[in-house]
């Protein structure tokens, strides 16, 4: 069975449709499928409800479909990013499943597993809990928790072969594999493509069953969503050669030589 399809509009063909779930992996821009996203936005579909941790950034990644409002309703656990999002929800016109990152996390890696819900600590005692069924447990009460299982998921990964066998770079693993499961349907943009076997079975961090389509997009933007930047400590360019000199001479002695004592000008 062929999964790879020649564009991201291509992948998508078929498979969206107005008023449906789906999944997004990511976590703020960090492992997004940019493609796919473009692909979901030009698609026209409507009414959706979106899975994701975040809704993107204005102008890009999800923040994309909110400005088109295509987006009805987001199960999210963090949104501080993104004032459009602020703004539709505040007006009324976006609805909101506000929901604790790792119950978010569990409600899909769930999903995939086939658990339909699960107990949890977290919430209880909040607005999280309103309306859910409350257990105790050992003496402690738990939350029900209804599993997530999204009609479609939309998946980034690194490499894929060409079974759907998934690999994923750092930290953009994310919440990847755990959409990826869920999904119904699962439609991932991959940088590369290798053949079957190039990647080491210890290296598969997702196996290709759970993968129906495969879309390659080398070139992404991976947008930084805050650059932050540390001033420069001050360099003393004497201790500096010294230090140089001192690392030469341990080389070349194939040994240790401790370093020779710096005097600053006020003689310390």
């Amino acid at each position: 069975m062929n999964k790879i399809f020649p564009t991201a509009a291509d992948a998508l063909k078929g498979v969206v449709a107005d008023g449906q779930l789906l999944a997004v992996g990511g976590f703020g821009l960090c492992g997004i499928p940019e493609a796919l996203i473009d692909a979901l936005r030009d698609s026209g579909a409507k009414d959706l409800t979106i899975i994701s941790n975040n809704a993107g950034v204005d102008g890009f990644g999800l923040g994309k479909l909110l400005q088109t409002r295509q987006i009805r309703k987001m199960i999210s656990s963090y949104v501080g990013e993104n004032k459009e999002f602020e703004r539709q929800y505040l007006a009324g016109e976006l609805e909101l499943e506000f929901t604790p990152q790792g119950t978010l996390a569990e409600k899909l890696r769930a999903g995939g597993a086939g658990i339909p819900a699960f107990f949890t600590k977290t919430g209880v005692g909040t607005i999280v809990a309103e309306g859910k069924e409350l257990r105790e447990f050992d003496g402690e009460t738990y939350v029900l928790e209804q599993s997530l299982v999204p009609d479609v998921a939309l998946v980034k990964a690194d490499v894929a072969d060409k079974a759907g066998n998934l690999r994923f770079r750092l930290t953009a693993r994310n919440f990847n594999p755990a959409a990826a499961t869920a999904g119904k349907v699962t439609v991932v943009e991959v940088e590369r493509i290798v053949e079957v076997g190039e990647i080491a079975p210890d290296d598969i961090h997702l196996p290709g069953i759970y993968v129906h389509r495969i879309v390659v997009n080398p070139n992404p933007e991976k947008r930084i969503e805050k650059r932050t930047l540390t001033a420069a400590a001050p360099v003393d360019p004497v201790a500096a050669k010294v230090e140089a000199q001192t690392a030469i001479a341990q080389a070349a002695a194939g040994t240790e030589v401790p370093a020779p004592k710096v005097v600053n000008k006020q003689g310390d």
